[in-house]
């Protein structure tokens, strides 16, 4: 058997045990129960299966502006590269669903397990120790617990960086451009996987990676500068590589964030842009949460949701990080391993590790760290996230590098004989004594204790409150220490027997896999829960849906009762879906919307969705405007119309200069503000217009919408004077305009829409999002592609050459 086949016989291993860890949403009927999952995700691929296989490799490389959502959101083209990833529906393509979401989880998993055993190799370590390795980052809590939370793109985002580093040091190690380019590949479809703030601290850990092996190569050849200087134009070509290959997605993103809450311009951050203090360091890690990387269930397991919940656990997460759905286990063998490459092999892998263990808790920490809140003040990007925690994938892939070495160290006979080593097993034999000591001290003064912290156990979540959690968080916290003792006794007891030669060589590592199977996999079982598929996501329209739809798409919903993408995905647009960036100008809008103002009107919001319930309740204080039209069968639903809504666009000949776009707001969201006959504007116009001091009138031009796609508008307008055409989308820069084929300027007009003025007569306007920086950055990462395919060729011709060599 060749050395290329016994790694893939081990990668199959890997791969049979992580199917059979996580088959409880792999052979199913059911979902995973997460909000994300049942409401947003599944909804975006469940027709997949069922599609042509010659449509889901449809490419269409265009910015993109979504009319359904939102009322109208883009990325600039920003996810555009989503496209490059066909491979994610070909997973929906084979596997049918709901447990195609599983598939999709477990196979990224197992490809940043992959991904961790090839790193482990070329470092050194042994097969089974670079499998146990790859299992380590691939099956351990605080990555596989995502599920829990439904985050599955950032668990594809995660298994990618096992990957560049992978290839970094294969780079490092050979000095050939092809893997420094093949790294910059990999960082930019990482990136490409649509979480951004993972592929963000993926590249700040390359770069301390790199910093790390470029000076500490530097240092051994300081005598010779050449290879130093070659070195350095490597990892430039890293660089340079991959920005210009993530252009598609960073050059338009990097544009539309500047207007969001969180760019440069919103105000946030002492007008540095980002987010403030607060929340950028919300989700930091509290350090007493340390003890769970132990006992896991210390704190408690996931969150209660609203409704049908695992029967596997005792006591949901009570802690101090706010809506924890997932859990920091990594499983305790890693640590208990991390001492012998400490003791033994202090190379500068080893260092490597170290740092990113120590280096991605201290990050986690946030707010209880220093080291966070220098980066948050002087580090650029930082302040663009929330969320420090999510740093904790890379303290996963340094346990698993140190869980390899360190089992390679466990078998090395010579290291066995050593008096450090006795010390060591010596060490682990009083691992499990301490956590029976701790629970020797929690059980004896059990009174004392829970008198002692009684309001942080009696502290309610969103479903559960009573004296009673008291007792049942306590129970939990002894059971939990109880069972993490068990198992380090069970390690001890094995490692222990091994230093005996009580076990073979050829049994141990059986052993232990067997004990880090069943360690995770108990509490990983508690973030696998399913049930059955809601009705709303076997893709049948409500009795509400099928009336709205008979209406045009001109005009907006606005569900108050359920989730609004449903209705998007059914192809009704809808006023708002929640997102955690906003435009700017749009977040202001929803921070002061009022059903007694204008901005439904001019927003074009023609329809309310109510429970029956809910219209009980809040009717009173709704506008007469608002009329109802439509009762589901079983009255459970109902339908209001807005009377005083506008058309999709209309003329006025009045505007009214604000003075700044503050006080603009503050004119339309005035009830007396009336948008059909006045236009508040932020700058002069190119046309005498009519001020507010002349009478305002409803003006008698005609405009018809001919056409309204998510990309192009067109409109026949007739106007007797000068005006102003309003059309009730909102302004955006990516937005280019045309009156009669001549290019015009398009205003902000009454703060969040777009306007542009005619002259009298008869015209036709032309709205078309073309952004420019999507384009520049779609051929730049088309070229990227292109010299990455010729690189390849050249490598395998290179490859094809010295075989034909070898055989003469």
């Amino acid at each position: 058997m060749t050395e290329r086949q016994k790694d893939l016989l081990t990668l199959t291993i890997m791969l049979a045990v992580m199917i059979g860890l996580l088959s409880p949403i792999l052979f199913t009927s059911k979902i995973i129960r997460a909000p994300d999952i049942l409401n947003e995700y599944y909804w975006s691929v469940k027709d997949l299966h069922t599609m042509q296989l010659r449509d889901l490799f449809d490419v269409r490389l265009t910015a993109g502006w979504s009319m359904y959502i939102n009322s109208g959101y883009t990325t600039e083209g920003g996810d555009i590269s989503l496209q490059f990833l066909k491979y994610h529906n070909l997973i929906y393509k084979l596997f049918p669903p709901p447990a195609s979401v599983g598939w999709f989880i477990m196979l990224h998993l197992f490809w940043g397990g992959v991904g961790t055993y090839l790193y482990c190799r070329i470092i050194g370590a042994s097969r089974f120790a670079a499998l146990m390795g790859g299992l380590i980052f691939a099956i351990a809590t605080e990555n596989a617990s995502l599920i829990n939370a439904g985050h599955v793109l950032k668990i594809a985002t995660i298994s990618y960086a096992p990957f560049a580093f992978y290839l970094l040091e294969k780079g490092f190690q050979s000095r050939r451009v092809i893997f420094f380019m093949a790294t910059g590949f990999a960082l930019a479809f990482q990136f490409f996987n649509y979480h951004w703030q993972i592929a963000f601290y993926t590249c700040m850990s390359m770069a301390v990676y790199g910093i790390i092996r470029f000076f500490g190569i530097a240092s051994l050849e300081k005598k010779e500068p050449s290879k130093i200087w070659k070195l350095l134009g490597l990892n430039a070509v890293l660089l340079v590589f991959f920005l210009t290959t993530v252009s598609i997605s960073l050059m338009p993103l990097a544009n539309w964030s500047k207007d969001t809450n969180r760019g440069v311009q919103s105000g946030a951050n002492q007008g540095k842009g980002g987010l403030d203090r607060d929340e950028a360091m919300s989700w930091s890690m509290p350090p007493e949460e340390l003890l769970t990387m132990i006992i896991p269930g210390f704190f408690g397991f996931s969150r209660q949701e609203g409704g049908e919940n695992p029967k596997n656990i005792s006591s949901y997460y009570w802690g101090r990080m706010h809506m924890t759905q997932t859990n920091d286990y990594m499983g305790l063998l890693p640590w208990l391993l991390v001492p012998l490459p400490l003791i033994f092999r202090r190379d500068k892998y080893v260092w490597i590790a170290f740092c990113a263990v120590v280096g991605g808790i201290l990050f986690s920490l946030g707010k209880y760290s220093y080291i966070y809140n220098l980066l948050y003040d002087y580090f650029p990007g930082i302040n663009k996230f929330r969320v420090p925690k999510m740093m904790m994938f890379v303290t996963t892939l340094g346990l698993g590098v140190f869980a390899a070495r360190g089992i390679d160290l466990l078998l090395d006979e010579n290291v066995r004989k050593t008096k450090a080593f006795s010390r060591y097993i010596a060490g682990i034999i009083l691992f499990p004594v301490l956590l029976l000591l701790f629970l020797a001290l929690l059980k004896s003064g059990e009174k004392h204790w829970v008198n002692i912290f009684a309001e942080h156990l009696a502290q309610p979540t969103r479903y559960q409150q009573g004296i009673e959690l008291i007792y049942e968080r306590w129970g939990t916290i002894l059971t939990e220490t109880v069972i993490a003792a068990f198992f380090a006794a069970g390690y001890a007891v094995l490692f222990f027997a091994f230093y005996k030669k009580w076990i073979a060589v050829r049994i141990l590592p059986f052993l232990i896999l067997f004990l880090l199977l069943a360690d995770i996999g108990r509490v990983n079982s508690k973030f696998m829960f399913t049930v059955d598929v809601p009705v709303k996501s076997k893709g049948k329209d409500t009795q509400v849906m099928e009336f709205l739809k008979r209406d045009s798409n001109q005009y907006r919903v606005l569900p108050l009762n359920s989730d609004p993408l449903q209705y998007a995905n059914s192809s009704i647009p809808v006023m708002f879906t929640s997102m955690p960036v906003q435009q700017t100008r749009w977040q202001d809008i929803i921070d002061n919307f009022s059903f007694n103002s204008a901005i439904p009107d001019m927003m074009n919001i023609k329809y309310l969705v109510f429970s029956s319930e809910q219209y009980q309740q809040e009717k009173g204080q709704l506008a007469e405007k608002f009329q109802p039209v439509f009762m589901s069968s079983d009255n459970s639903e109902i339908v209001l119309q807005n009377i005083s809504v506008l058309p999709k666009a209309w003329l006025v000949s009045t505007a009214l200069l604000a003075r700044d776009r503050l006080q603009a707001l503050d004119i339309i969201k005035n009830p007396s503000f009336n948008p059909q006959k006045i236009a508040v504007v932020e700058s002069a116009s190119p046309l005498p217009i009519s001020g507010i001091d002349n009478q305002s009138l409803v003006l008698q031009g005609g405009v018809i919408v001919d056409r309204y796609e998510n990309d192009i508008i067109t409109i026949s307008a007739e106007t007797p004077v000068n005006s102003l055409l309003i059309l009730s989308e909102k302004y955006y820069k990516g937005w280019n305009a045309t009156v009669d084929g001549k290019p015009v300027e398009i205003f902000p007009v009454n703060y969040i829409l777009r306007g542009v003025y005619l002259p009298p007569g008869k015209h036709k306007v032309e709205f078309i999002f073309d952004p420019l920086p999507f384009k520049i950055g779609k051929y730049l990462t088309l070229g990227s592609f292109a010299l990455f395919a010729a690189m390849l060729i050249r490598e395998w011709l290179i490859r094809k050459r010295a075989i034909k060599l070898m055989t003469f």
